[in-house]
């Protein structure tokens, strides 16, 4: 596979897309890392009220303690702190639970920011590259053995306004073998994908028939 053209220009844009798509990746990191980072500052609320209401929990449960000890009404009252200690558990639960929850929006968009702005970007160029290294590899095998191949390849995808170019009917041209017009049809293939053409090679001259001596 061949993921890179071999003239300068071509080259030179190649390498600037892959540049422009890793800066392009980096950025949307960068942003879904930003938005985690604001979306997790609305854990504050909660995050006071479990502590509060742990607070609370850790006071009613140590008042109960402390009531327990004393004589005859001591587990009356300890039982009438309990509820309290409850109501600060619930406060506590309920506190994590906006944790959580706040946890899981800020993961969802940091994601989202990843999957909408950075996932079609790649695909894209993953795509174009690809498609980009199978042509390339095909019309590169194809260069070792002439030029005919790549003629009928520049015929099936060149734009017509290229094609005249080359020749005034450069399908008939291609039918009838002319290898002026055959060769700049591979070099209009080879070119639009930022390949060197080969060396021009002219169809070898018929040698001229030996003259035979004069009559005597």
């Amino acid at each position: 596979m061949r993921f890179y053209a071999e003239r300068p220009l071509r080259l030179v844009i190649q390498i600037l897309a892959d540049i422009l798509v890793i800066v392009w990746v980096v950025l949307c990191v960068l942003v879904a890392r930003s938005s985690y980072q604001v979306v997790l500052r609305l854990q504050e609320p909660g995050l006071g009220l479990a502590q509060a209401g742990a607070s609370m929990r850790e006071a009613f449960d140590n008042a109960a303690g402390t009531a327990s000890r004393i004589p005859l009404i001591g587990d009356d009252m300890a039982g009438a702190l309990g509820s309290g200690s409850n109501a600060g558990t619930a406060l506590e639960s309920a506190g994590e639970g906006q944790v959580e929850t706040i946890a899981t929006m800020a993961a969802g968009t940091a994601a989202s920011v990843m999957l909408v702005g950075a996932l079609p970007v790649v695909l894209v160029w993953l795509w174009a590259r690809l498609r980009y290294a199978r042509r390339a590899r095909s019309a590169i095998i194809i260069r070792q053995h002439g030029v005919d191949l790549l003629a009928l390849r520049a015929l099936a995808h060149q734009p017509a306004s290229k094609l005249l170019t080359a020749s005034v009917d450069p399908a008939a041209a291609w039918r009838f073998g002319d290898p002026g017009t055959l060769y700049r049809l591979a070099v209009l293939e080879l070119r639009s994908l930022g390949l060197t053409p080969p060396p021009y090679q002219p169809p070898p001259q018929p040698s001229p028939a030996p003259q035979s001596p004069p009559p005597q």
